[in-house]
């Protein structure tokens, strides 16, 4: 199906080209429904320098590789991807969904429009970066690391500062410090607590220190965060800095057509990861709940699976063209 094809009538529109999305577009493909698979160019898995915790991979894979590996393994298949930007996602009368694409930088081709019977959004999210000097680099070295499930196991026995702000800050130091280490600092970047004694408690608990002095300078020196410097002049010496100023979700297509979400923008789905949305559905770190790579490509089969269910099971009442949604469940 061309995508410069605006007439073709798609049985799923994918949003997203990440560990999800390429899942998605694998299972599609396998169950040859018509799909495209729109792809903005900046999934989040890309900045994931070794994960360990992707089953078979025991050596570990980096991020990249899960994605150019995923990417040919549906492209094998059939599954088409086209580079751009879902800008406006609208549901007409009939049921339809229409979404209009732009060329991001540097892609080539030109905007299109594009219909679908169903739509699977999986956008991802984006991590809350700590105002830190050079933090891409330090991602990438491993010395800033954002998830203590995917790669917590690797930094034990290390001393390890948390910065986060809060009860749900304090709350991964102390998943870290009773998992990983006993050296675990949580940093508040000068935003003062409001902790109840509940928290204190678990923060003297699990040994957690917490500083709340504003830092001043961080030094890096080989593979380890070699001081930072806070503004009375104390230094503090650490391993590895964890990120937990949290994510932005990129639910906002699907909050704008109304789908039920909670405070964070995490949307709410049932068990087929179907939003409350007819035909519209999520998977990966825009749905509530853990966010994980194996998470999202369970979510992806799961609604992909459905989607192909729905479609193969018309009803009487609907038009021809447009049958695609009756099966139970």
């Amino acid at each position: 199906m061309p995508v410069s094809d605006s007439d073709t009538l798609l049985d799923c529109l994918v949003i997203g080209a990440g560990p999800a999305g390429l899942t998605a577009a694998l299972y599609l493909a396998r169950f040859k429904r018509r799909s495209l698979i729109v792809d903005a160019g900046d999934p989040r898995a890309a900045w994931i320098p070794t994960s360990h915790n992707i089953p078979f991979f025991e050596r570990g894979i980096t991020g990249r590789e899960i994605l150019v590996r995923e990417r040919a393994h549906a492209c094998h298949y059939g599954a088409e991807i086209a580079e751009g930007k879902v800008v406006r996602l609208e549901k007409r009368d009939d049921g339809i969904f229409h979404a209009h694409v732009e060329v991001v930088p540097g892609a080539k081709g030109r905007s299109f429009d594009v219909t679908a019977r169903n739509v699977l959004l999986a956008t991802g999210a984006r991590d809350i970066e700590p105002d830190l000097p050079d933090v891409p680099d330090a991602v990438r070295r491993g010395l800033v690391r954002y998830c203590p499930i995917c790669d917590g196991y690797e930094a034990q026995h290390k001393a390890i500062a948390v910065i986060g702000r809060g009860a749900r800050g304090l709350g991964e130091a102390a998943f870290v410090a009773r998992t990983y280490s006993r050296d675990v600092t949580f940093l508040t970047l000068g935003v003062p607590m409001e902790l109840g004694g509940e928290e204190w408690e678990l923060a003297n608990r699990h040994g957690v220190k917490v500083v709340t002095e504003p830092i001043g300078e961080l030094r890096v020196e080989g593979d380890r965060i070699a001081a930072i410097r806070l503004e009375s002049g104390a230094e503090h010496r650490f391993d590895l800095i964890y990120s937990a100023l949290g994510l932005t979700l990129r639910s906002e297509l699907a909050v704008a057509l109304g789908a039920e979400h909670d405070a964070d923008g995490a949307l709410t789905v049932d068990k087929h990861n179907h939003t409350n949305v007819e035909g519209l559905y999520a998977a990966g770190a825009v749905v509530r709940g853990l966010d994980q790579i194996v998470v999202a490509m369970g979510h992806a089969a799961i609604a992909a699976t459905d989607i192909h269910n729905r479609c193969a099971l018309p009803t009487q009442e609907e038009p021809t063209e447009y049958r695609t949604r009756s099966a139970p469940g």
